[in-house]
């Protein structure tokens, strides 16, 4: 089965079984053209055997299964990997705890598709679920986490020269032959700093970001994988890819 012009999505695990089986359903009642990963890091919790089931049943869904827990950052670059390899033109990226809604994720892939037709796919890099440009919001943040999450989008794009507002989120849509082109696949970031260096490479070799306005909603089953480390963490990662 060609997949020229269909969409991977990708989705990093660990802990997440009182959400995924939940979130696969939408996924795939509300776009027909795709395939979806799940790079699952040895959850204790059971995500990675009721993936392995779930890919023995639906052609459509696969599994990566990791030994351990590896980080964000490199089980989000083995999915787009294995998009790569297997021909997807697109593949998209979100989290597993309804943080980023399903048919959000369904109207940014019918905007992409839109965008990549007039722009004959030359210059498109990613679009990006924002939650900073106009229409955007975030429910269920404390005060002090919507602070942090501004202050690193700000440095992030002064410091990047970054033409983007939302720069720290996962929920995103990139063309494959642009992630390529811009050498996405040697990043080493195994956590949550790797988002701002995709987009960095990506804007370096001029290929336009396209931000698409979503509500982020605070996750309402599991834990949270964010910490204080991993936001400092992003900070000197950002500061080290100034010279790059």
């Amino acid at each position: 089965m060609s997949t020229t012009n269909r969409l991977l999505i990708v989705i990093a695990t660990y802990n997440e079984i009182e959400n995924l089986p939940r979130l696969a359903g939408q996924l795939f009642s509300l776009i027909n053209d795709m395939e979806l990963v799940v790079v699952d890091d040895n959850s204790p919790d059971g995500t990675g055997r009721w993936c392995e089931t779930e890919s023995s049943d639906n052609e459509r869904f696969h599994h990566i299964g990791r030994e351990g827990k590896l980080g964000l950052g490199s089980a989000t670059l083995e999915g787009l990997k294995f998009g790569r390899d297997r021909g997807f033109s697109f593949v998209a990226t979100m989290d597993a705890d309804f943080s980023h809604c399903p048919k959000s994720l369904a109207q940014m892939w019918e905007w992409t598709q839109e965008l990549t037709s007039i722009d004959s796919n030359e210059t498109f890099g990613a679009t990006i679920g924002s939650r900073y440009v106009e229409g955007g919001s975030i429910v269920g943040w404390p005060w002090h986490r919507r602070m942090a999450s501004k202050f690193v989008n700000r440095f992030a794009r002064s410091t990047l020269g970054l033409p983007t507002l939302d720069n720290t989120g996962a929920f995103r849509i990139y063309k494959t032959e642009s992630l390529v082109a811009a050498d996405v696949f040697s990043i080493n970031t195994r956590g949550f700093a790797y988002l701002e260096e995709i987009l960095f490479l990506l804007n370096k070799e001029q290929f336009v970001l396209h931000e698409f306005p979503i509500t982020f909603n605070d996750r309402e089953k599991g834990k949270s994988k964010a910490s204080v480390a991993e936001g400092l963490t992003i900070l000197r990662n950002i500061w080290r890819l100034r010279k790059a």
